[in-house]
């Protein structure tokens, strides 16, 4: 096969539809639970995440942007639901790609999921820090050292540079560090989320959201309201972040609440009726979660001048008016519990992702190697889990968001660009779930995903997803261009076989 047609080399989908038949892991979730767990890693992060930032580069019309990431999210959601239902495997957009572009972009996606899925844990362990220090401060009256309360670079300059940023000057989030660390020590002991510990948290993070509504309907004052869209739309010049404020750079901001409805995907092997429970699961959680997101957004904006919006609580800031010890306390423990979950969830769903690419030879088998006592794959939890806890450490939150958004924007085209080739070439595979109006639908997802990356993120942010990319595909090309092998799906032989994942 010459370089090219080993470049784009594909899996055989009859292949995959059987391996997805193999009971390698066990099958015990349903389309409710793939919601819940949907909602378990969307819910919670995101929304306590992005709010305050979002309101701020867009005053009120950050309704506007929820609504404009839904909307792009939702022909995404289409997409998955398709391939998901047609491949039932782990791996996600990963997965979909091996299937459908080939090996080079396949091996682009995994790599792009590491930010959906590891780096992502980072802000949200920054929120949960803000949390943490914030009940502290509430029960004991207890106020941390100013240079370990968040992460804050003093930067002159390029913020991309090292050599511009002012240590002596700076602060580093030690809390959000040290929960990463713990998190991941908890995950390679052998401490998973279950579905019914998941539902759980869905439901303390939905009822901390739900009576923040509730509650704050009371102190809304319409001409909050007003000027609806303050900052206009943004300034909308390729690479230029929008200019820092506007509508658009909000939404490719505040993106980051709706990263997580894929992760049912993720899962799909481990569903009684995956043709079933994943496009339930993708599309029930992403609808569930816009609702819920526009609704505290315009509570939020309508409560309180959106210039006094904090950045980092703006949710507990904005309801202490009422001077309710119960609606401050719910929400507090909703923010606890949904950082704590998605953190979790997305240091797991890192550890499903690379599975997968060991088990296809993308990485080498090593790196996901299951402890034979343990029953996880340690070296990797521990390795991803480094990584993150430095850049919770140093980068701050919103440098963070847009890194986890354009590895994700990036996942979402592929998928859809991924449906419109099967559909074109592989009609005859059978589909239980078929996205609408087809290529239109799919095609509306990438340009939506395309203007969000291009229009709302700024040329730093590409600087520094091209520059990691650039890295990547030197490592792709110095083994997994080499050891992967697209015609051997499946079980490989004993002597480097790896074991399922508990």
């Amino acid at each position: 096969m010459s370089f090219i047609g080993r470049l784009f080399a594909t899996t055989n989908l009859e292949k995959l539809r059987a391996l997805s038949k193999q009971r390698i892991l066990k099958r015990a979730l349903t389309g409710k639970d793939l919601i819940a767990i949907g909602l378990g890693t969307m819910i919670g992060g995101g929304i306590f995440t992005t709010i305050g930032p979002g309101v701020h580069m867009a005053g009120p019309g950050v309704i506007i942007s929820y609504l404009l990431a839904g909307t792009a999210s939702f022909f995404a959601a289409l997409s998955y639901a398709e391939l998901g239902s047609m491949v039932p495997l782990a791996g996600s957009a990963y997965t979909y790609a091996y299937a459908t572009l080939g090996k080079l972009v396949a091996w682009i996606i995994g790599f792009a999921l590491l930010f959906e899925y590891g780096i992502s844990a980072a802000p949200v362990a920054q929120q949960f820090s803000a949390a943490i220090q914030d009940l502290v401060h509430q029960a004991f009256g207890i106020t941390i050292p100013l240079w370990m309360q968040q992460s804050h670079l003093m930067i002159h300059g390029a913020w991309w540079i090292p050599a511009n940023w002012d240590i002596a000057h700076s602060q580093v989030d030690v809390i959000g560090a040290v929960f990463v660390l713990l998190l991941s020590a908890l995950l390679s002991i052998g401490i998973r989320e279950t579905a019914t510990t998941n539902n759980i948290f869905v439901v303390l993070k939905i009822g901390a959201l739900v009576v923040f509504v509730v509650a704050g309907i009371s102190l809304i004052h319409p001409q909050n309201w007003t000027p609806f869209i303050p900052l206009g739309w943004g300034n909308l010049k390729p690479f230029s972040g929008g200019g820092g404020v506007g509508i658009v750079p909000a939404a490719a901001l505040v993106f980051f609440s709706y990263i997580g409805f894929d992760t049912a995907t993720t899962t799909a092997e481990e569903c009684k009726v995956p043709q079933r429970d994943v496009p339930m699961g993708v599309i029930g959680s992403l609808a569930i979660g816009t609702v819920i997101y526009c609704a505290v957004a315009i509570v939020l904006v309508g409560i309180m001048p959106w210039r006094q919006v904090s950045q980092h609580n703006a949710l507990e800031q904005a309801i202490a008016p009422l001077h309710n010890t119960f609606v401050n306390w719910a929400i507090i423990v909703g923010v606890i519990s949904g950082t704590t979950s998605v953190a979790l969830a997305s240091l797991l769903g890192q550890t499903r992702i690379f599975y997968v690419m060991a088990r296809d030879r993308m990485l080498p088998p090593f790196v996901a190697k299951v402890h034979p006592r343990l029953q996880t794959p340690v070296l990797m939890t521990m390795l991803t889990g480094i990584g993150v806890a430095i850049l919770t450490l140093i980068v701050p939150l919103d440098n963070l968001l847009n890194l986890v958004n354009i590895g994700t924007l990036l996942a979402f085209i592929v998928v859809c660009a991924g449906v419109i080739y099967l559909r074109a070439k592989r009609p005859d595979i059978p589909r239980s779930f078929r996205s609408p109006f087809v290529p239109w639908f799919p095609l509306t997802g990438i340009v939506m995903s395309t203007f969000l990356a291009v229009y709302g993120l700024s040329q730093a942010t590409w600087i520094w997803f091209v520059g990691a990319l650039f890295v990547g595909l030197i490592f792709f090309f110095s083994y997994g261009f080499h050891k992967s092998d697209p015609s051997r799906i499946g079980p490989v032989p004993e002597s480097e076989a790896l074991p399922p994942l508990a």
